[in-house]
């Protein structure tokens, strides 16, 4: 699944394709992929024009002229591409925004798991998933005194904690694992067990983490591309992702790999601490 920094690349590879340009015409090929009404989705669409994109955690928000904003969330597979109106199309297009000067964006998804909501501009929070996350990494509200509160509340284990995107918003799998590793925290360790001091670091490193993964445009471990069609590069930067029973460049001890909530993690039996 595309988590933060990739859906960040995304949104930075989109804007200088698509923005400023007017929609002619929506297809809808595969419904199901709006979740909203499918009618009204094509009939207030076409003369809208792009403004802008922006982005909450996992989410782009393309915004259009009279106040509409296309909400996307592209699940695990979800893809952006700009073509022409007139491109064969592909087996997993599903949406397509066709634009008065010819050119069209197309989504494709081939798990068709993603999803669009059509919503009046600034009610994100109110109308959508938006509402139910908390803050995203480096950002003003995201501090570690509020990571430190927010951990407190949690009974379970810091691996589901991290993932449920209610403390922090935009990490995935590839990211919690490896930001559990830099910090030497276990996976399985109970949330509100967890030191401040340790807690600190933690949302020090989620932060540094993050910010490497959006300069090097992201992650591709199965599927992701930008926007461009181009693949990430923070993948040669995986410390422990994907390195199940390789040694751990700290202390030699083969990585391993176990389910926590039915999500593969790998980790340094010996470098990371469990607390109960």
């Amino acid at each position: 699944m595309p988590e933060m920094p990739e859906v960040e690349t995304v949104r930075r590879t989109m804007i200088p394709l698509i923005k400023g340009k007017t929609i002619e015409k929506v297809i809808l090929w595969y419904p199901k992929i709006v979740a909203t009404d499918h009618e009204k989705f094509l009939s207030e669409l076409p003369g809208k024009k792009i403004i802008d994109i922006d982005r909450y955690a996992k989410y782009l928000l393309i915004r259009l002229s009279d106040n509409l904003t296309i909400v996307s969330h592209l699940r695990m597979e979800g893809k952006y591409h700009l073509t022409t109106s007139d491109a064969p199309k592909d087996k997993h297009d599903h949406v397509e925004f066709i634009f008065t000067d010819g050119t069209a964006l197309r989504y494709n998804d081939v798990r068709k798991f993603g999803r669009m909501q059509l919503i009046l501009t600034g009610t994100e929070r109110q109308t959508t998933g938006i509402g139910k996350l908390g803050y995203e990494p480096n950002s003003s509200e995201f501090t570690s005194e509020y990571l430190i509160n927010g951990l407190k509340r949690k009974k379970k284990n810091i691996k589901n904690t991290l993932l449920d995107q209610s403390v922090v918003a935009g990490l995935g799998n590839i990211y919690v694992d490896e930001v559990l590793w830099r910090t030497k925290i276990h996976p399985l360790s109970q949330a509100n067990k967890i030191p401040a001091e340790k807690v600190i670091e933690l949302h020090d490193q989620i932060n540094q983490i993050i910010t490497e993964a959006i300069k090097l445009q992201g992650t591709t471990v199965h599927s992701f591309l930008n926007a461009n069609g181009q693949v990430g590069g923070f993948q040669s930067k995986l410390q422990v992702y994907g390195h199940v029973g390789e040694p751990c460049p700290v202390c030699g001890t083969k990585f391993e790999k176990i389910k926590v909530n039915g999500r593969g993690t790998t980790f340094c039996p010996h470098c990371q601490v469990i607390y109960k």
